[in-house]
């Protein structure tokens, strides 16, 4: 479904990304683990058209994306919940869901897919008319999860959802997250921690300093130090 191509991408003349890589078929979920700094929400912003990429191509389902607007690259299926969640606080939990179905076209169809958002995220229907800003940590996530499937997206973009969230909510956003991968939802999810995205992933890939340092299947327990050492950057020689 996805194909990231060998892409480049630059702030300035710092390089953020360096011919990476990746791919995700329909139905699978995909993790890019490494440390703070490593491109991770960079390529994530490439792929959802927030930054331009300056070599390389990004193609879904075969048609190249890597130079759309991201307007046009959310209409054809791709939809982002960002790091840091960013909900609207001002607006209503209802109102946040139906931003999310902006683009699409009919609107009975839609209201019935925010109505199984709420039965997907049972304290949406809690606070439905609540403003968001009002919800806690762990309730705004699952909110800008929500916002984004309202959308119907063939793949979902999640940005490090466990970020800033206590132990026993990360656990319920994962739990929610897993309810979606049975469904068969197509996603490509950034995190830090390795430990979270194995037991979501179908698939793994380490970034480290902007390019791809290891590629491994989530059942592999044989890769696992070969994993963390390309996780930290540790060279062949290193101890």
């Amino acid at each position: 479904m996805l194909e990231v191509d060998t892409i480049t991408v630059a702030y300035g003349e710092a390089i953020a990304l360096h011919e990476v890589s990746l791919n995700v078929s329909e139905g699978e979920v995909v993790a890019v683990v490494g440390p703070n700094g490593a491109g991770k929400s960079t390529l994530l912003a490439a792929i959802s058209g927030t930054k331009p990429v300056t070599g390389g191509d990004i193609r879904l389902q075969g048609v190249s994306i890597a130079r759309g607007l991201p307007e046009n690259i959310v209409r054809k299926g791709v939809a982002l919940v960002p790091e840091g969640r960013r909900i609207f606080a001002s607006l209503s939990v209802e109102e946040n869901l139906r931003l999310g179905a902006t683009p699409r076209a009919d609107r009975k169809e839609a209201a019935r897919d925010m109505e199984q958002m709420m039965e997907t995220f049972p304290i949406l229907r809690e606070y439905r008319r609540t403003s968001a800003g009002r919800l806690s940590g762990g309730e705004q996530q699952q909110l800008a999860i929500a916002r984004a499937l309202v959308s119907r997206p063939r793949l979902l973009l999640l940005d490090e959802p466990s970020l800033g969230l206590a132990p026993m909510t990360v656990r319920l956003v994962y739990e929610r997250l897993a309810e979606l991968r049975s469904s068969g939802m197509t996603v490509l999810l950034v995190e830090q921690s390795v430990d979270l995205a194995l037991t979501l992933a179908d698939r793994l890939y380490v970034l480290h300093s902007g390019a791809v340092a290891f590629v491994t299947s989530a059942g592999s327990a044989a890769d696992r130090r070969a994993l963390e050492h390309a996780y930290f950057g540790y060279t062949a020689s290193s101890p």
